[in-house]
């Protein structure tokens, strides 16, 4: 089985996801950490993110063993990592592992931007969470305090926004649900409860 998870920056799908992989026994993968590694790799390397030829070698040397997720999950690294996936030849380099950790024998959870309208169109449940800007800026201001960031609830908002925007416009696997994803809003609902809405979707599927 594959479970695909997409949604906006913030609106809880990586926490759903971690949780379904690990309430069925599958594998999972946060394809956000490949395009942050490669953002963060033109950072470190002193290159600018408009070099397309310098990105698109750091996204064909991705290696998510080596993946540190502190470092990886700064706001710095998600703002560039925006950035680099929106460019075509990033996203294709990184198009083969995703599918191939998607084909993993014992099933997949995979969340992201793109999962259920471009990496697994024939996933077998497809979940699109959401949740307003607003709550989506006061969770991960709350995230980014907790790993010792000073953060801004105005400036993260602003921030979101933002994504949102490139994310939603970009010419190249723009955010939305595919026709057949089940959208879940999060706005109002704790975790325990978004878990077991998204759990309560699964099980809707594999049941017919």
């Amino acid at each position: 089985m594959i479970i695909a998870i997409d949604g906006p920056a913030a609106s809880g799908k990586g926490t759903i996801a971690r949780r379904l992989a690990k309430h069925y026994g599958f594998s999972h993968l946060d394809t956000g950490l490949l395009y942050r590694a490669v953002a963060k790799a033109v950072l470190d390397a002193g290159d600018k993110l408009d070099d397309r030829a310098r990105v698109i070698e750091a996204a064909l040397a991705v290696d998510p063993t080596q993946f540190d997720e502190a470092q990886l999950k700064t706001h710095a690294v998600g703002e560039a990592a925006s950035i680099v996936a929106a460019i075509p030849d990033v996203r294709a380099a990184l198009f083969n592992f995703q599918q191939e950790f998607a084909a993993a024998e014992r099933g997949a959870v995979l969340d992201g931007r793109d999962i259920g309208t471009v990496i697994c169109p024939h996933a077998d449940v497809k979940i699109f969470v959401t949740a307003s800007p607003e709550e989506r800026a006061r969770r991960r201001t709350i995230e980014l305090r907790a790993l010792g960031q000073d953060a801004r609830e105005a400036d993260v908002l602003a921030d979101i926004l933002r994504r949102d925007e490139r994310d939603r416009s970009r010419a190249v696997a723009p955010l939305h649900p595919a026709a057949d994803a089940h959208v879940l809003d999060t706005t109002k609902l704790d975790i325990e409860g978004a878990v077991a809405a998204a759990i309560a979707q699964v099980e809707r599927v594999r049941t017919r």
